[in-house]
């Protein structure tokens, strides 16, 4: 099952030509899920030519205009093909008047239903068979949370030649033994499940923190993410200011990053100050700390494979 996260906007603050605001799409097979929703969002989607109208659930981390405004067209051009399955939303306390309040006096014509839900606490917001997303508090000037989705342990991988050795024959006894049944081979001897099928092997993890001020418990929560996509706003210079505006600096990003052992990091959420060119000084920086760290740009692609163990 292939799960990839595509970079819609990596901006903050205000659009830019050459850089939209933050916006995340996640394709988990056939699933969409977007995380904010930028100005610019849409050109992106478009660019990429990304299956946008399938988008299962929206997480909006805070009601700062960089982060919501691309979402109203998102509704409205939603409403223009052949849809039955509602659009999941999800944010904290005001993301429900604001929708309200954009289908109102946009006087949208929406076909499908849109299931708006507040979060107040950490809490699971959305889940299928096999996976959940959490949303977990951060500290911005106003409520923002940041968003794990986590697949559940898949079963092992079953050994053929171990059945065979074991004189189990091919066929309906080595589905039961998959689905952790015990069975009686060939010569009558009682054969267990994990004589011929592995440990469980580990899903994966996506994280997305934007909007906040350094805090040790990000860390924990997005622990073992195989890619977290982070605010890295400002270089260590303006690291005062970051504070005071509540925003991260790129090594308190890099900081989270090697903190909770993730596989891979990349930076989001840039102010408009720096140009493409000088986002390298907040390479640099993050380097210090977690030398894997990346700088995510528009429309960028992310692979998120399984882990081997």
């Amino acid at each position: 099952m292939n799960m990839e996260a595509f970079v819609l906007g990596c901006g903050g603050m205000m659009p830019l030509p050459y850089r939209h605001l933050t916006s995340v799409l996640l394709r988990r097979e056939g699933d969409l899920f977007l995380f904010d929703g930028g100005e610019g969002t849409q050109v992106s989607l478009r660019r990429l030519n990304l299956k946008w109208k399938k988008i299962n659930a929206i997480f909006v981390s805070h009601t700062h205009a960089d982060h919501v405004t691309g979402l109203p067209g998102i509704l409205m051009l939603s409403a223009q093909v052949e849809r039955t399955e509602p659009l999941y939303i999800y944010g904290p306390p005001k993301i429900a008047e604001y929708i309200e309040t954009s289908r109102r006096v946009l006087d949208m014509y929406i076909n499908y239903p849109i299931v708006v839900s507040e979060i107040t606490a950490p809490c699971t917001v959305y889940g299928g068979e096999d996976f959940y997303v959490r949303a977990f508090p951060l500290s911005h000037t106003k409520t923002c949370v940041g968003y794990t989705l986590e697949e559940l342990d898949r079963p092992g991988e079953f050994d053929p030649e171990a059945a065979t050795r074991l004189k189990v024959p091919r066929g309906p006894l080595w589905g039961k033994l998959q689905h952790g049944e015990k069975v009686l081979n060939a010569d009558g001897e009682e054969i267990l499940p994990n004589q011929v099928v592995g440990g469980a092997r580990p899903g994966r993890k996506f994280s997305f923190v934007t909007d906040t001020i350094y805090l040790p418990s990000i860390a924990k929560e997005v622990r073992g993410s195989d890619l977290l996509i982070c605010e890295g706003m400002f270089a260590d210079e303006l690291a005062d200011q970051a504070k005071e505006k509540k925003h991260m600096t790129a090594r308190q990003a890099a900081t989270i990053a090697r903190d909770a052992a993730v596989r891979r990091m990349a930076m989001i959420h840039y102010s408009p100050r720096y140009t493409d060119r000088e986002l390298d000084k907040l390479l640099e920086e993050a380097r210090t700390v977690y030398p894997q760290a990346e700088l995510s740009r528009d429309r960028m692609h992310f692979d998120i494979p399984y882990r081997d163990a």
